[in-house]
């Protein structure tokens, strides 16, 4: 039957031409298409294996996600990585304003953020479910060791011996440090600008106001410490670069540890930050850790160096820029600094004269509620996390609480946008009576440790520009608008063109 159907099937077709017959037959076929190929079983497999990781990647995605708003699918592979690179207050917005939990994945990293200040709170406060983490390159930067990682008691220890270096005795041994520093640079700025009179960004120079010329390479950390970055410490990144920053800063501050302990045992008296932390140490009434190490010590103020250079420049910008942008508030900053001082703007600051200049503490804690330095912090989930009675955050996921919405809740801060120092000024106002939302320095047991140190630095420095200097603020389109590179800083980098103040 077969050799009966071979010669019809023969017979009926007539023999083709022979070009064409040979141009069929040249054509290249590609083996991968020839089903029984060794290339096509491991191209079918390959393929096989990449679309199940896809199908699983997704599924454990929306397992985790739940009811949560957010994107139904997530990005294969990078999620919200292009978005996170270049952040916007806008963005964040939306991602708060889409519900007091959403969940978003970057790198399949699970991420929930928390926008009220209920959640937020909660995350801040639950030690044993989740812990700083800041960033997902920060323990490569800063280092797993450090302290801010650290919880229970060997947390604790710390803060008992840390708490120390921000009393009202240790503030007295930094205030006049400060002041003589900022006047210094004030005379540099106003020099500056006599060269040059046009509008220049402040964000660098205000910046070095608050690091000696040895750290200026910290700059390289900052930009690693944003909430993402390339993950890999290879040459060429903003990791790669911190990571080399940080070698040169710690050798420094080892060196400080060390001569730091010699000079107190040779009957020194403190004049910096590590100073009082060793003559602390050797307090007779003191019970806590006195083992700190050169290099635990280094790594101390390694820390505070992040949080005070990147948070409190911040801070300190948007001071200038929001009393320029207000007269009518500088006028009266003005008018405390001149009767506290008697005239006398060359006399340095105490801190007795701070406690007389309730104005100045009203304007900085506004300013930084209006325009807050940071607006979260990063923790991870060391366990399952159930955080709300129908959502729990599974295990090692991130989770990052919100403090804006808290500083911009319109029913404790009335016209919540607008900069009024004198909502601090009446002890009833909604503002003093809902501390629970001043989230400006966290909360729990890892709120801030250097809130007086921070507060009173911007404040000296204002305070002392003052009645020093006259400056005005060029606004451009961007000014309003935010740049964030770890903290909140004007996108324009807030241009100031800075002229002497006459002398009352």
């Amino acid at each position: 039957m077969a050799s009966f159907i071979r010669q019809i099937t023969s017979s009926a077709v007539p023999p083709m031409a022979s070009s064409t017959s040979n141009s069929f037959v040249d054509i290249p076929i590609p083996s991968f298409i020839i089903p029984n190929s060794k290339s096509a079983t491991w191209l079918y497999t390959a393929a096989a294996i990449v679309g199940t990781l896809l199908v699983l990647e997704q599924s454990v995605y929306r397992s985790k996600k739940k009811h949560l708003p957010g994107d139904p699918w997530t990005i294969p592979i990078i999620g919200k990585f292009a978005d996170s690179m270049k952040p916007t207050m806008e963005g964040y917005m939306r991602q708060w304003n889409s519900g007091a939990l959403s969940a978003i994945s970057v790198f399949n990293i699970f991420i929930v953020m928390a926008s009220s200040n209920e959640y937020a709170r909660k995350i801040l406060n639950s030690p044993t479910h989740a812990e700083p983490c800041l960033v997902h390159s920060a323990k490569q930067i800063l280092m797993p060791d450090n302290w801010v990682f650290l919880t229970g008691k060997s947390h604790v220890e710390y803060r008992k011996v840390l708490n120390t270096l921000f009393t009202r005795k240790a503030l007295s041994i930094y205030i006049g440090i400060q002041d003589a520093i900022a006047r210094k640079h004030f005379s540099q700025w106003l020099a500056d600008a006599q060269k040059d009179p046009s509008p220049q960004s402040i964000m660098m120079t205000a910046r070095n106001l608050n690091m000696i010329t040895s750290l200026r390479k910290y700059w390289d950390i900052t930009q690693a410490l944003e909430l993402v970055n390339f993950p890999l410490a290879v040459p060429g990144t903003k990791v790669y670069r911190a990571i080399q920053a940080r070698k040169v800063a710690m050798k420094w501050l080892e060196l400080a540890a060390s001569k730091a302990k010699t000079a107190i045992a040779n009957g020194c008296e403190p004049e910096c930050m590590i100073d009082e932390w060793v003559k602390e140490l050797e307090t007779p009434g003191y019970k806590g850790r006195k083992d700190f190490s050169d290099r635990e010590m280094a790594m101390v103020v390694f820390s505070f160096l992040f949080a005070s250079q990147d948070a409190m420049s911040s801070g300190l910008i948007y001071g200038f820029q929001h009393l320029a942008d207000n007269p009518e508030i500088l006028a009266k900053i003005r008018e405390e600094q001149y009767r506290v001082r008697a005239g006398d703007v060359e006399k340095p600051i105490t801190l007795e004269m701070l406690d007389q200049m309730p104005y100045l503490k009203a304007f900085v804690k506004e300013s930084m509620r209006v325009k807050p330095p940071v607006t979260m912090v990063p923790y991870k989930t060391t366990k399952a996390f159930p955080i709300s009675d129908d959502y729990t955050v599974p295990a090692n996921s991130m989770v990052i609480p919100s403090f804006y919405n808290s500083l911009h809740d319109p029913s404790v801060f009335p016209e919540h946008d607008k900069l009024m120092p004198e909502r601090w000024l009446d002890p009833n106002s909604s503002a003093n009576t809902n501390p629970r939302n001043y989230l400006v320095f966290g909360s729990g047991p890892h709120k801030c440790v250097g809130i007086e140190y921070a507060t009173m630095n911007i404040g000296l420095v204002l305070a002392t520009a003052s009645v020093l200097m006259n400056w005005e603020h060029h606004i451009t389109p961007e000014s309003d608008r935010v740049q964030i590179i770890a903290t909140l800083f004007p996108k324009d980098g807030c241009l100031m063109k800075f002229t002497p103040r006459p002398r009352p």
